[in-house]
Parts: structure tokens; C-alpha cells; sequence
């Protein structure tokens, strides 16, 4: 035993320095975390830590794999030993950039969170900033990958490539599909010329409104009124025609649009469905000052059509903005449909006239005898 350790005492004390020094390095690595994760309670309350948790993960994993490495020094001759050196750097440099780019990413999404809460609370717009943190934060990731790539030889030309000034685009280009880089270049084009931003009420067909939560390197999210989130493409939110009920004036003209039958009192449903119009609580005086002085309505009712069955009555109500006009409408088709029974204004149903020629009339006549003799 005591040649044994005469022989190997060299490894032995080797391989206990690589094991201390292991051991140090995860019990710094606990010591960091735990003082990180306690400052960032602090200043965040209820959020969970992902990051640092993720880099104590990284850490603890990198030191495990480096001594073990380093331990097989022990068992390989010294013309090994240049490559396990080069493979124990590479290792290590690693392990390094996965570290930083997990606290870039962190640092610069952080810095974009205060900035957005701060024009939040400020009552200012936030489309841009948060469009730009993911562009942001995809370019940390983009640096680290290629900053990794650099430390493989068979990688380092196309990372040197990207790495240019028009490598950039030209590696996206070349890895990303047409519809990408369409959902990409439409975010852009969103970010700039803001026909929309992130707390707008929008609406691209009846099946899609409701008000813009988010926009993303690829797609904008609405959030309907059925509280159901839908995700559109940049491309095709920038193709279709849209309708944005927060740009500009807020004030919403609101169509009430009913049909009465012919027999009923035009003037007296007129009357009726201005009356419930300006007794809501959500109408809005939109007259000119020459209007007023006129002595015009609040809310203009006209005959705009006489159909098969019905006549066509409409009202226009103004409401202060879109949800209010929308609340406004429900509840006036119910508020008139029901003065309209008090009243005896009726709301018909569609009729049809048959007409049936003589031997049509004949030929239907046998047959309901033939069914009664049947019967």
C-alpha cells in the first residue's frame, strides 16, 4: 500500500486538487446563485428566476465535465495530452459564451422590461419597444451561436461569413424561407409606418376583432371578445384591409338597422327608435354648433329601403368609442324590439306569394284526394 502511494502519489494528489477545486467551484457557483436569486426576488416579486437558475444548471454541469477531463490526464501519455489540453479549452470557452449570451439576453430583455413598464406607467406607447427587445435578444443569441461555431474549424468560414457586415443578411436570407422573412420585413414595416399598436382595437373581418395585445418578429396577436387570442402572420395582417378604431378619432358612428312591416306607423317607429337611441347612456351629441342651432335631432332615423317584406329603418348613433358603440347597439335592438311590441309596430317575417298554373292546381288537387283515399 505504502509503494502504492509512493508511485502514484503524484496522481493522488492530482486528482484530490481536481476534486477540491470541483467542489469549490460548485459551492461558489451555489454562493453567486443564491445571492443573484435573492436581488432579483427583491426587485421582482412573484417572478421565478428561469435565467439564473438555467446558468447555476450550466455552471455546476461545466465544472463536472472539466474535472472529469482534467482526471483523464491521469490515465493518458503525454502525446495525448495536446489534444485532451485543446479539448479541455474548447470545453471551457464553451461553457464561457453559453454563460454570457444567457446574461446578455438577460440583461438587455431586463433593460427593455423597465423601459416598457416605465411608458406603460407614463401612458405612452409601447409597440416599439417591445418589437425591438425580440429583435434585440434574437440578435445576443444569434452573436452567441455564431461566436460557438467559431470554435469548430469546419464552422469557422460560415460564421466568419456571417459575421460580416452583409454576411448577416445574407446567412438569414439563405437559411430562412420566403415566408419568414415576409412575416419579418411586414413586423418592420408595422414597427414604422404604425397602422396599428399594441392596445388598438382592430378588426379584419367580423370573425377577427378585438384589440392588439402583441406584436412579434413574425406575428400580431389580437385578443377577441371572446377573450381568445389569435395569432396573424405580419404578411397577411399587412395584405388585408383592416379597420383600426383607435387611430385618430375614437368616436364611432353606430348603425341601428331594423325592418317593420308595410302596415305599420313609419313616424311612430321613427320616434320610438330615436327615443331609446337618446336615452342611452353611452350616446354621444355629435351635432354641429349650425346643427344645434337648427334644432336638428341627436340621431337621425330615415327610411333607407323598402324590401320585399319590410321597411328598412336606420338610425345613426354616435358613441364615444368602439366598445361603448358596440354595448350601445346590443342593447338598443333589445330596448326597441321591446317597445315595438308595446307599441303594435310589427317586425315581419319574410312572405313568399306561389303562384301555380290550372293544370298545377288540378294536378295538386288529385294527389290530395289519392293521399286522403290512402288514408
Amino acid at each position: 500500500m505504502i509503494e502504492f502511494l509512493t508511485t502514484y502519489k503524484v496522481a493522488i494528489l492530482y486528482a484530490i486538487a481536481v476534486v477540491v477545486v470541483v467542489l469549490l467551484l460548485r459551492f461558489l457557483t451555489k454562493l453567486f446563485h443564491n445571492w443573484l436569486e435573492k436581488r432579483f426576488r427583491k426587485k421582482h416579486h412573484g417572478e421565478e428566476p428561469t435565467t439564473i437558475h438555467l446558468i447555476q444548471k450550466i455552471l455546476n454541469a461545466l465544472w463536472i465535465v472539466l474535472g472529469i477531463m482534467a482526471l483523464a490526464f491521469i490515465f493518458i501519455d503525454e502525446e495525448q495530452h495536446k489534444i485532451a489540453r485543446k479539448n479541455f479549452i474548447l470545453v471551457l470557452y464553451l461553457g464561457i459564451v453559453a454563460v454570457i449570451t444567457l446574461v446578455a439576453a438577460s440583461v438587455v430583455q431586463t433593460w427593455f422590461l423597465r423601459k416598457i413598464k416605465e411608458k406603460t406607467v407614463a401612458n405612452q406607447d409601447t409597440t416599439s419597444y417591445k418589437f425591438l427587445q425580440y429583435i434585440a435578444v434574437f440578435g445576443v443569441y444569434f452573436i452567441g451561436g455564431l461566436l460557438i461555431l467559431i470554435a469548430f474549424e469546419s464552422m469557422r468560414s460560415f460564421a466568419a461569413t456571417a459575421l460580416g457586415g452583409a454576411g448577416v443578411l445574407a446567412v438569414v436570407a439563405g437559411v430562412a424561407s420566403q415566408e419568414a422573412l415576409s412575416n419579418l420585413v411586414g413586423g418592420l414595416f408595422i414597427i414604422s409606418f404604425k397602422p396599428f399598436k399594441i392596445g388598438d382595437i382592430i378588426k379584419l373581418d367580423e370573425t377577427m376583432v378585438g384589440t392588439v395585445t402583441d406584436i412579434t418578429l413574425r406575428h400580431t396577436i389580437i385578443r377577441n371578445y371572446e377573450n381568445k387570442m389569435i395569432v396573424i402572420p405580419n404578411s397577411v395582417i399587412n395584405k388585408e384591409k383592416l379597420i383600426n378604431y383607435d387611430l385618430g378619432d375614437r368616436m364611432c358612428c353606430q348603425w341601428i338597422e331594423i325592418g317593420i312591416s308595410y302596415d305599420s306607423d313609419i313616424d311612430l317607429a321613427k320616434h320610438i327608435m330615436r327615443e331609446e337611441c337618446e336615452d342611452h347612456t353611452n350616446l354621444i351629441d355629435n351635432r354641429s354648433e349650425l346643427d344645434k342651432y337648427n334644432n336638428e335631432k341627436k340621431v337621425a332615423v330615415r327610411v333607407i329601403s323598402l324590401g320585399d317584406s319590410a321597411v328598412t329603418l336606420h338610425a345613426w348613433a354616435w358613441a364615444s368609442n368602439f366598445t361603448d358603440a358596440f354595448q350601445m347597439k346590443c342593447d338598443l335592438y333589445e330596448s326597441i324590439k321591446k317597445r315595438f311590441d308595446r307599441e303594435g309596430i310589427s317586425i315581419p317575417f319574410p312572405h313568399r306569394t306561389m303562384v301555380f298554373k290550372e293544370n298545377q292546381l288540378n294536378e295538386l288537387k288529385d294527389q290530395l284526394q289519392q293521399s286522403k283515399k290512402e288514408d
